[in-house]
């Protein structure tokens, strides 16, 4: 018997003893990290914010088996959110959808939450009204004409199932009920919320596909709401994805268990809590960043080496060759090398050890 089957369904309830310590360290934690954002300038908290919303994005994808280009993704969140950043490339029509959902949620947190606006995250995340080759229900909740909702898992002949979903015949009053929950003003603790609401509507299940990624979206409105700014400093999804196997035990554990969901607030808080721990190495990349560019602010740089040196910052994968440095800035190797030649004598680049054909460089730094 899953948990939507018992007569006090939807009901769900915690040990608030238990959970306590493990709430008041995720709020400290939180409201931590917020105040050290707020002590930096805005342009750093908007790379900070693109730099958490690029990974969301990535990682809220990849937790369902579907890889996006980050480069895509970092694009298309910086044009939404209107960040003034270098190399902006387009996006595919999936990574569109899928920041398209997250920019919603947590940029337009204070709107109420309703039918039509799940339809429109559901046919933002499935454009072409396929998932993968299957044609399905697409702006529309699931009709079950193949039969049950069913999470299933294991390879072909050996499936196990480890979830099925309420009829579709109750969707409409299923939906109702969470959404009306979801958008009454009660007093309880808005990271507690966040984790039930979660869990309430992957359990409903409503959509042929794309109900985790829209869980975790719902979920995150919630925190957004709470910390009442449309900037993101971490990312839920990243950490989860981190934790993949125990997130779905715990969630198939939850489902099959009884109306007391205290197991899974206690891991949902956890998680909450590493994934704001995790977000302290992406402010430290920001503060690098900006103190790099405070040591090198009287120099005299073009807009090519600004381009690369920003490349290179935000974590840019292998050696810097001037083949690299040429493709990047879009110039002759010559040109290249004379930009990177500057650079060196400024004290901002240094030529790494190995030469000859494999001649690179990297950043001077503290």
């Amino acid at each position: 018997m899953y948990i939507w089957e018992l007569p006090d369904w939807p009901l769900l309830r915690w040990n608030e003893g238990r959970l306590s310590e493990a709430l008041g360290a995720a709020r400290h934690r939180q409201g931590y990290l917020l105040g050290r954002m707020d002590a930096l300038g805005f342009r750093l908290r908007e790379e900070a914010s693109l730099k958490a919303m690029t990974e969301d994005a990535l990682d809220t994808s990849e937790i369902e088996g579907v890889t996006l280009n980050r480069a895509q993704v970092r694009s298309s969140v910086a044009r939404r959110l209107g960040i003034d950043v270098a190399g902006l490339i387009p996006a595919e029509q999936d990574v569109e959808g899928i920041v398209e959902i997250m920019v919603d949620a947590t940029q337009q947190f204070d709107r109420p939450l309703t039918k039509e606006r799940l339809f429109g995250w559901h046919a933002a995340l499935f454009p072409t009204g396929r998932s993968g080759m299957t044609k399905i229900a697409v702006g529309r909740w699931r009709d079950d004409k193949k039969g049950p909702m069913e999470v299933v898992a294991g390879p072909v002949g050996r499936e196990r199932v480890h979830f099925t979903a309420p009829p579709a015949l109750r969707l409409d009053i299923e939906i109702e009920r969470f959404l009306a929950w979801f958008n009454d003003d009660h007093n309880l603790d808005p990271v507690l919320k966040a984790g039930e609401a979660h869990l309430w509507f992957v359990t409903i299940h409503p959509f042929d596909d794309g109900n985790g990624r829209i869980a975790r979206a719902v979920a995150d409105m919630v925190l957004a709401r709470a910390e009442q700014t449309r900037q993101r400093f971490y990312s839920m999804s990243s950490q989860i994805r981190q934790e993949r196997v125990r997130y779905y035990d715990v969630l198939e554990h939850t489902q099959k268990g009884t109306l007391d969901i205290t197991g899974w607030l206690e891991w949902f808080l956890g998680c909450f809590t590493r994934s704001i721990v995790r977000a302290q190495d992406l402010l430290g990349s920001v503060l690098r960043k900006a103190r790099f560019w405070e040591k090198h602010a009287a120099k005299v740089l073009n807009q090519r080496q600004i381009k690369v040196l920003n490349r290179l910052l935000d974590g840019f994968e292998g050696h810097m060759t001037t083949s690299k440095w040429a493709s990047i800035a879009r110039c002759s190797q010559d040109t290249a090398h004379r930009d990177i030649v500057d650079l060196i004598a400024g004290g901002v680049l240094r030529k790494n050890p190995s030469g000859g054909r494999s001649t690179s460089y990297s950043l001077v730094v503290d």
